[in-house]
């Protein structure tokens, strides 16, 4: 595409803080060393990028106005950069874009739009028979499973493979039936871990079918005693707590068992999603900010004096090491190829266009249960 014309290209703009986004035109901008650009054919919406909407300057303080959105995006390279050699012209592809990461700032790398520019060891081919509005549930998801799991400040966990050797150790995932969890379940069950997870009832079968050994309803009041008495004799992995206000439980489990005394968490203790975007952010975002460390603090302490770590996961860390390149480079795509592993959750398409993304948002502010909300272009 070097030497043509360079296509026109629209994108879903937020113009300012806590504004509602628009639809405008963008620039067309041509990849760098180690970049793709991919012509988008579904994109997916993520709680964190709601958060910005909601938050504010809370979240990615370093973005400045108007700025692109958007973490997860599905679609066809149409132009390669300088020093890529995985991929090609054609190639279908899923991405995770950093557009809003401090190491790249760039309106050019969010999802929501018609092309975007993407980091090759952040971006995985795609076998002909997933559909694209399948494929662009894993990006962030299994970005942030792969973090907790297998970086080494985080759990350390051995790589997937298509033919892992058994680990005989025990996995906790608490919130199985999230993005991120059924994500987390399936690599850790491809390292060759067991796992045992928690859902409501109405997921059990899902959970399982993802690759959990043993599930635990999370609403039930005994449901830490219930875990702890199923690890008796078995030896602890760790845990990655996914639901919010999960890891207190998490490292319930984890010091009264056998094993790894280690708690990554994906979610904090409160959620932005208790803040009113339709009420002024002045008391809100100071009173978010006590309670998030209200919450926090007290669980960092019971995990020194316990003998634990807990520590929270950057789900775009992987980007600056190893695991982006295990994760996106070897196995990831080997595994969709191979049909063994599953786009999860299931999508849940609410339209076609860029003009359809802000009430994406809201779909997902209002909850879906082992879904995830996608947008088709």
């Amino acid at each position: 595409m070097s030497n043509t014309t360079a296509p026109s290209n629209s994108a879903v703009w937020i113009p300012s803080s806590r504004h509602d986004l628009v639809v405008g035109p963008a620039p067309y901008t041509r990849p760098g060393v180690g970049q793709l650009v991919v012509r988008n054919h579904a994109l997916a919406i993520n709680p964190v990028d709601r958060y910005k909407q909601l938050g504010g300057n809370a979240l990615y303080s370093w973005v400045k106005y108007p700025f692109v959105l958007g973490s997860d995006l599905a679609g066809e390279v149409v132009e390669v950069g300088d020093g890529v050699t995985r991929f090609s012209v054609g190639d279908r592809v899923i991405a995770h874009a950093v557009g809003v990461e401090k190491v790249s700032n760039s309106p050019a790398e969010g999802a929501f739009q018609e092309y975007s520019v993407v980091r090759a060891r952040l971006t995985a081919v795609i076998p002909e028979s997933l559909p694209y509005e399948r494929a662009v549930v894993l990006p962030l998801a299994v970005s942030t499973a792969a973090c907790g799991l297998f970086q080494k400040d985080q759990l350390g966990l051995e790589y997937p493979s298509l033919d892992p050797a058994p680990q005989n150790a025990w996995l906790l995932v608490w919130g199985g039936s999230t993005s991120v969890g059924s994500n987390a379940i399936q690599l850790a069950v491809a390292a060759g871990y067991h796992v045992i997870t928690t859902a409501s009832p109405r997921n059990f079968d899902y959970v399982r079918q993802l690759g959990a050994s043993l599930v635990v309803d999370y609403a039930s009041p005994t449901a830490v005693a219930e875990i702890i008495d199923a690890m008796r004799g078995k030896t602890m992995a760790g845990a990655l707590a996914v639901a919010t206000g999960s890891a207190g439980a998490c490292l319930e489990v984890v010091t009264a068992s056998e094993g790894s005394r280690f708690v990554s968490v994906a979610t904090g203790g409160v959620s932005f999603d208790e803040l009113d975007r339709d009420k002024g952010m002045g008391w809100q975002l100071p009173w978010f900010g006590l309670r998030l460390v209200a919450s926090t603090m007290p669980l960092m302490v019971r995990a020194a004096m316990r003998r634990a770590q807990v520590k929270f996961i950057w789900g775009s860390s992987l980007l600056g090491n190893e695991v982006s390149t295990k994760l996106y480079g070897e196995y990831l795509p080997a595994a969709l190829a191979a049909g063994r592993y599953l786009a999860a959750p299931e999508p849940h398409v609410v339209g076609h266009g860029l003009d359809v993304v802000q009430r994406a948002f809201d779909v997902q502010a209002a909850g879906v249960s082992a879904r995830k909300v996608v947008v088709t272009l």
